[in-house]
């Protein structure tokens, strides 16, 4: 009976560590979850998404790296980024046409551009500052003149949301910037120009 007990739990066991294992990655694989950070709510209600965070998938020495829009901007292993999710939970999408070697090399030249700036709290579209989908939107435009997603004014998006209003009073007090380009998770989930390649 306690033979049959342990038989049980390390087959339990093999298979979380089945689930918690990353998928397989390529370079330039674009990667979704809903974060645990304060603002994720109003993102997810201001553009009806599940997902409110994202970044892009690059390797260093080998191993496969989120670059993400955190604070600051940089490079964090793909096991703790999923991990970091919540639930656990991702969706990896790709480019149906994939990256060449001297796309990957101008992406990861792009990357380093940005590396180290601060987030933008403000969602605005300079370098100075930077946030999730604008920093993923600028590596593919920038080293491959592709854009993915479409750039919209923050008033195209849904700010009657009680938990939206919130965060717009306290991010812009009394003076929302309508026109300000904005580019979401949600506009490059929904991107023709990716497929899903795994999720977990």
């Amino acid at each position: 009976m306690i033979r049959a007990l342990a038989l049980t739990a390390a087959l339990a066991l093999c298979a979380a560590c089945a689930r918690a294992a990353p998928p397989p990655v390529r370079e330039g694989d674009v990667i979704f979850h809903t974060s645990r950070s304060a603002q994720s709510l109003a993102i997810q209600r201001a553009t009806g998404s599940r997902y409110s965070h994202m970044g892009v998938v690059l390797f260093r020495d080998g191993q496969p790296y989120v670059f993400e829009a955190v604070e600051p901007v940089r490079y964090t292993p793909l096991a703790e980024w999923i991990a970091r999710g919540e639930g656990g939970h991702y969706v990896l999408k790709r480019l149906r046409a994939p990256p060449n070697p001297a796309q990957v090399r101008r992406l990861h030249a792009q990357a380093e551009s940005l590396r180290g700036k601060h987030y933008d709290l403000a969602f605005g579209w300079s370098d100075d500052r930077i946030y999730c989908s604008e920093l993923v939107y600028k590596l593919f435009d920038r080293a491959m003149g592709v854009r993915i997603g479409r750039v919209q004014r923050l008033r195209e998006f849904e700010l009657d949301d009680p938990a939206v209003e919130a965060k717009l009073r306290e991010r812009y007090g009394a003076r929302v910037p309508l026109d300000e380009p904005v580019v979401s998770p949600a506009a490059m989930f929904d991107s023709p120009l990716l497929e899903t390649a795994a999720s977990g």
